[in-house]
């Protein structure tokens, strides 16, 4: 990720919920007419581990587990 990719994420996370919320719908917005290749199983499952991985984070963080959407208790 180049210097600036990564000042623009840190700026993001700064924002308020609302706004993080108006740029991300801003960002897909404008970019839901690329062309992307196709995903391999190795791409999906290293996203998805990022993603738990983020999640523990953010959990040990706050010592107590967040409820997660959509996902029935």
């Amino acid at each position: 990720m180049t210097t600036a990719t990564q000042n623009i994420l840190r700026s993001f996370e700064k924002l308020p919920e609302p706004e993080k919320r108006k740029v991300a719908f801003e960002i897909i917005r404008r970019t839901i007419d690329f062309s992307f290749p196709p995903l391999t199983d190795e791409d999906l499952v290293s996203g998805a581990e990022e993603i738990f991985l983020e999640l523990d984070r953010r959990e040990s963080e706050n010592g107590k587990p967040k409820p997660r959407r959509g996902v029935a208790s």
